[in-house]
């Protein structure tokens, strides 16, 4: 398929600025992918929706403070830092976003707070891309509390508002746990402690696994011929025990609600031939847009996505793509709210 085939006029207005005070209180927008029908529910609802022994795989990744501003050495230029991930723990040696990157060559150097923290560029990765050098001679806790300290939360640029104290907690899900993300498993945010427990009192099980969000899924996609996307590569881990869990409840033909994305993805870049889950370990690059097959999630929970991006493209790709299109035009005509702080769509 073409990247044009993708786009939709998305005004601002539907791009949900905070969430709500109660985030299972969301709206739900159920699609019915065989009877082609859609519900309007809340998320709450999901308790109505599954059963006991029906099983939700989550993203136990942790968002950390991954947007920094330092200075130019010599000019003092205000300079942004996006941190990427960590290239070699050693050295201290990051895959970094900076902008405005003209300013900024291979040899600059880039001070942070009141000197806190200095890094060097050591070199030219994209337009934008670079790597850099910290150059910080304390522990590993020490560093990490530093950046922690000279960063911020790192919420997308489409919440236009700056970023608050409550950002901190409003962008971290329930079940984080694992340093390395620079976005949000954005469709597990609607999940409380509160309804967890009634989840789980109902004998809904809860499976994790791990993958660190990047900016694949949220890069804009440049090219046509979406053969020719390459998805930037992300970290993710399988253990044993979320692979017991996946597979007993497809043997027992209860169903595997894939929460999220990032979850889709970790699920379909470790599926055996035997179209069962495996302990798996590594970077993928996975890219999931129409007509890709789909081998675990019976149910697929996302939020509502950008024009042309790669979760838009999954969601027609885990439905079909006429009918998302229609779908995302009937949540525009009911006021759903949009992207990581919005509603909520279930895919049966």
């Amino acid at each position: 398929m073409k990247l044009s085939q993708f786009k939709f006029d998305l005004p601002e207005k539907f791009i949900a600025q905070e969430p709500l005070a109660t985030r299972h209180e969301s709206r739900l927008l159920v699609v019915h992918r065989k009877e082609r029908r859609i519900e309007h529910k809340m998320f709450k609802d999901v308790l109505d929706i599954f059963d006991e022994d029906d099983l939700f795989v989550v993203n136990n990744t942790r968002v950390f403070t991954a947007r920094m501003y330092g200075q130019k050495e010599k000019t003092g230029a205000k300079i942004e830092v996006f941190l990427l991930r960590e290239l070699n723990h050693d050295l201290r040696l990051w895959d970094v976003l900076v902008d405005p990157a003209r300013k900024i060559r291979v040899g600059n150097k880039l001070y942070f707070g009141d000197d806190d923290l200095v890094a060097e560029v050591v070199d030219n990765t994209t337009s934008r891309g670079r790597t850099i050098r910290f150059l910080f001679d304390g522990t590993d806790e020490e560093f990490s509390n530093v950046v922690k300290k000279l960063g911020e939360t790192p919420i997308p640029k489409y919440i236009t508002r700056g970023v608050k104290e409550e950002d901190e907690h409003w962008y971290q899900s329930l079940f984080a746990k694992n340093v390395g993300a620079v976005a949000a498993p954005a469709a597990q945010l609607h999940i409380t402690r509160e309804l967890q427990m009634r989840m789980d009192i109902k004998g809904i099980k809860f499976a994790e696994v791990t993958l660190h969000l990047g900016l694949g899924a949220f890069r804009e996609v440049e090219v046509e011929d979406l053969t020719k996307h390459k998805m930037d590569s992300e970290y993710y881990r399988i253990e044993q025990e979320a692979c017991d869990l996946v597979n007993e409840t497809i043997s027992s033909k209860k169903r595997v609600v894939a929460v999220g994305g990032s979850v889709m993805r970790a699920l379909e870049s470790s599926v055996s031939s035997m179209g069962t889950l495996n302990v798996g370990e590594g970077w993928t690059d996975k890219f999931l847009f129409p007509p890709k097959g789909f081998h675990i999630a019976d149910a697929f929970i996302t939020n509502l996505h950008q024009p042309e991006s790669p979760l838009f493209m999954m969601a027609c790709a885990y439905t079909e793509h006429k009918f998302m299109t229609e779908v995302y035009q009937e949540a525009m005509k009911e006021d759903y709210r949009f992207l990581c702080y919005g509603d909520a769509m279930l895919i049966l």
